[in-house]
């Protein structure tokens, strides 16, 4: 998901207004998303529709360690909607909410990944990522946080600041977890962990990068 941080300061990857080309590509019973480049940025296995086909999505339900039953998961970054089906099918009493700015994002994730339609627990919002977690009605809504914003281009977090990962914060309520899709090497991840150590005050955690080179990072309100 690319978007443009209107609220909020500090480093991000990208900044533009203009969305990224959305293809499809097939291969071996999968199906892969991309935003008109060659970096894969969702998959489904066919038959599987709701299962998680790409490793680092499985790091990112680390959660599931600190949290038993949430009432109410946030994805920022819809992608392919693994991790939103996911959550939506295996946690039925937990309402899901979904924040995409790319109107094309959510019909290709209906149209080919079987994201469901929104019901009274699934929800999908068209907006800005920065803009919805620094909006002040948004504060203490969700015990857990799912945070996966790249660009076409997969050079990292589209948001990767203090004032970001502060403002997600915020969007936790005490007890809640938040876990982030970051680069799991060299200065990018340094810089990523060390915004995200301050916003959340040192506790955090970062676990080991998956063979792709993603890395989860782990916040505690």
């Amino acid at each position: 998901m690319k978007s443009k941080l209107h609220t909020l300061s500090g480093r991000t990857k990208r900044a533009t207004q203009a969305h990224d080309p959305v293809t499809l590509s097939e291969e071996n019973g999968l199906r892969f998303l991309h935003f008109g480049s060659e970096w894969v940025q969702g998959a489904m296995r066919i038959k599987k529709p709701f299962e998680l086909e790409i490793e680092y999505t499985r790091d990112m339900m680390a959660w599931e360690q600190y949290i038993r039953n949430p009432e109410h998961i946030v994805q920022l970054g819809l992608g392919a909607a693994s991790l939103t089906k996911y959550c939506w099918k295996y946690y039925p009493n937990t309402r899901v909410t979904a924040i995409e700015i790319n109107p094309a994002v959510v019909q290709c994730a209906r149209q080919f990944f079987k994201l469901p339609p929104d019901d009274e627990r699934l929800r999908v919002i068209i907006e800005d990522a920065g803009s919805w977690v620094s909006d002040i009605h948004h504060r203490n809504c969700c015990d857990v946080l799912q945070v996966d914003l790249y660009d076409a281009q997969a050079r990292g977090p589209v948001y990767d600041c203090v004032e970001f990962y502060g403002a997600c914060r915020k969007t936790l309520r005490p007890g809640g977890v938040i876990t982030v899709n970051v680069f799991g090497n060299g200065a990018g991840f340094e810089e990523s962990f060390s915004a995200f150590c301050e916003a959340f005050e040192g506790r955090c955690e970062a676990m080991d990068p998956v063979d792709a080179g993603n890395r989860i990072l782990l916040g505690f309100s």
